[in-house]
């Protein structure tokens, strides 16, 4: 199974979580989702192993796989340390910038922009995270880069949420912009204070993520 089709099942599984077909508690089978995907079993074991990594799901003993819910508070504190963690790595990538990283970010920027323009969420979400990983990247610090990667992928359900609120995509790609002049400008203090608030979910942007999970 190629790794695009393994992408596109775990999405429909984690979708399916997130818009409460599949409700706090409830026990995902395997033959039964195999059976509604029309795969085997081996890519949705897999599957099931990336949304219990991510914190989606729990797999437990003699039950297999089961829905959690971390609840809006522990959302709230992941989104609070990775807003820290990526100021780190956008402050140290403008100190330690090579030519190689801006043309990375440059690349990931644009492909932004043309999906934000396109209105395509989805899309948006995947060239999102490569813009973000491009910024771990050039902070040329491997241990920074694996801890903001592990963190990303935990709050990716809550990341795509977040882009389908009305016009997000319009001021995301907005708020990209500033930080890579900061970046590409040497300003690692701007840099920070940029990424902080790009990843932040603070009044308003808090109060949409957890509105639009509760009535998923």
């Amino acid at each position: 199974m190629s790794e695009n089709v393994g992408r596109w099942l775990r999405d429909e599984i984690e979708n399916a979580i997130l818009s409460n077909e599949f409700g706090p508690g409830e026990r995902l089978d395997e033959t039964v989702l195999a059976s509604r995907f029309g795969v085997s079993r081996t890519p949705v074991r897999e599957a099931l192993m990336q949304l219990n990594a991510i914190g989606l799901i729990e797999i437990r003993p003699r039950r297999g796989a089961v829905v959690i819910d971390p609840g809006p508070h522990r959302i709230y504190e992941m989104f609070e340390v990775m807003a820290e963690l990526e100021g780190l790595a956008g402050s140290l990538a403008a100190r330690r910038l090579d030519e190689a990283s801006r043309q990375a970010i440059t690349v990931a920027h644009r492909r932004c922009e043309l999906s934000a323009k396109a209105g395509d969420s989805d899309a948006y979400y995947y060239d999102n995270e490569e813009f973000h990983k491009a910024i771990y990247a050039a902070s040329r610090s491997e241990f920074l880069e694996e801890q903001c990667a592990q963190l990303h992928r935990r709050l990716r359900p809550y990341r795509r949420l977040q882009l389908r609120v009305r016009n997000r995509l319009t001021t995301s790609v907005s708020e990209h912009c500033g930080i890579v002049d900061a970046i590409f400008a040497g300003d690692g203090e701007e840099a920070r204070r940029l990424l902080r608030s790009h990843v932040g979910i603070q009044g308003e942007r808090f109060s949409d993520l957890v509105a639009s999970m509760a009535t998923r």
